[in-house]
């Protein structure tokens, strides 16, 4: 296979690059928001559609962005910007890069504030900070934390040094090297958690908070926050992929590398369910306290338990290296396209887009005292930066990946690009063209309210049975290889 343009910068090997894109893809979302998900909506039953969900619709889309990565060799601009050019498309197609730039800029700018809360409470769990005898006593040590704007400002700026810091070496010694150790020493933890959790005395009612099988959970809203899920989960039109697919050597399978990089991504939210939600219901609290999970109920059980101490340091020490990794990936393609685009070196494309970050996660930060009455609208600028990538950028962006690669580029680069058999390559066609933009669609409508209560399911299923005939008819009429 031939790309546009030579690579200046490549993964040692595939390894670099799945656990690169799974450190992107870990975060709070996983260690959170997918075990909490799976409970509200029918344990086994949403596992069961979210994993249908990352095979239908998270894969097919993160190959796109990989083979368009690869294919174009650069910041998602620059790459976008060649495959178009290639394919004789309009050059306006680069707006898409563009917008996953910025969404993946606008997300670290309120995830630094995020990981500094990880980060001083692994400070405070050393140091003896997280003494509280009640789920109210840990609130008001979160409220402390937030109310001093010096405080929370130093953790969000520690972090900001610390991915500036690593992304600034390159590719291979800062990204590579980095996420080597990180995403391992992850894992480990997680199984140490595990372990512990075996002996908390409620594992079986962790394991069937999350695997007992309840269709009658399995509602429309269901569906979507698994589609939803399932999209978000895998740092898709963010620009994170698809810059890392830019690093990925010409020898590497596009789909067996994605399915590595799922695989682990499931695997490390799965863990950490059954890591977290043992020690909650051994202490008799409620797996469904949102953020106060993670910052007020479970720092109290820990306490409450052996050795409970070390298992916090632990548990917050993963969400610090899980938040770091996911920070890293977002600011990559920025610092890409600086080096790349305009000639600057990485120290000084990192630094430079460093001070940037600083300055706008800084008034993010500010949300949460100083600045706790800037509001428009009703939201808080942190609140603004949440609300327009989850909203807007980034299901916009995931449409505009999947339209472009099923439906504007010429087939027969991206065919070439992905080196799928044949049968393979006919359902990832199918997938790209209509499975993921309806699903995104569908995400999309749902985010803005539009879909309401009344959603069915079934709608769904209708009309994917709708698209297949209408792909049969396709492939009948321009042949076997698509057009």
């Amino acid at each position: 296979m031939t790309a546009i343009a030579s690579p200046k910068n490549l993964w040692l090997g595939r390894w670099g690059f799945v656990l690169a894109a799974t450190g992107s893809s870990v975060g709070l979302g996983n260690i959170w928001k997918f075990p909490y998900m799976t409970g509200e909506y029918g344990g086994g039953a949403f596992v069961l559609v979210y994993l249908l969900c990352i095979a239908a619709i998270g894969v097919p889309v993160m190959m796109a962005e990989i083979a368009l990565g690869r294919r174009g060799r650069g910041s998602p601009i620059d790459a976008i910007r060649r495959v178009t050019r290639e394919s004789g498309r309009s050059r306006w197609w680069s707006g898409l890069g563009w917008m996953a730039m910025l969404c993946g800029f606008m997300i670290l700018s309120f995830y630094v504030v995020v990981a500094g809360w990880a980060v001083s409470y692994l400070w405070k769990s050393v140091t003896g900070g997280l003494a509280a005898h009640s789920v109210e006593g840990m609130a008001a040590i979160f409220s402390a934390n937030n109310a001093n704007p010096w405080n929370l400002g130093f953790w969000s700026t520690l972090v900001t040094l610390a991915t500036m810091a690593i992304v600034g070496l390159g590719v291979q010694a800062g990204i590579e090297r980095s996420v080597r150790w990180m995403m391992p020493g992850l894992v480990v933890m997680l199984v140490v958690m595990i372990v512990y959790a075996l002996f908390s005395g409620s594992f079986g009612a962790g394991v069937h908070f999350l695997f007992a099988f309840d269709p009658g959970k399995l509602t429309g809203q269901a569906v979507l926050a698994a589609m939803g899920h399932a999209f978000f989960t895998l740092s898709l039109a963010s620009g994170a992929i698809l810059t890392y697919g830019a690093y990925l050597p010409a020898d590497q399978s596009i789909g067996r590398t994605t399915l590595m990089v799922a695989i682990c991504d499931t695997l490390v939210a799965l863990m950490a369910g059954l890591a977290i939600f043992p020690v909650i219901f051994a202490n008799g609290m409620d797996p469904a306290s949102g953020p106060g999970l993670i910052f007020m109920s479970l720092p109290l059980a820990f306490q409450q338990m052996p050795l409970g101490g070390a298992v916090e340091t632990i548990f917050f020490l993963m969400l610090t290296v899980a938040a770091l990794t996911s920070a890293i990936s977002m600011i990559e393609a920025t610092v890409a396209w600086l080096n790349e685009s305009h000639g600057l070196s990485r120290v000084r494309a990192a630094w430079g887009v460093g001070i940037l970050l600083w300055v706008v996660s800084t008034l993010a930060m500010l949300s949460f005292n100083v600045g706790a009455d800037w509001k428009l609208a009703g939201r808080h600028f942190f609140d603004w930066l949440d609300f327009l990538t989850s909203r807007f950028l980034m299901p916009l962006g995931g449409l505009g990946t999947a339209l472009l690669a099923g439906f504007v580029l010429r087939g027969e680069s991206l065919k070439e690009e992905l080196g799928l058999p044949s049968a393979v390559h006919a359902l990832w066609r199918f997938a790209i063209r209509y499975v993921c933009p309806l699903a995104i669609v569908m995400v999309f409508l749902d985010a803005l309210g539009a879909l309401g209560a009344a959603f069915d399911w079934r709608w769904l299923a209708a009309v994917l049975v709708l698209a297949l005939i209408a792909e049969v008819a396709i492939l009948r009429r321009h042949g076997r290889q698509g057009g």
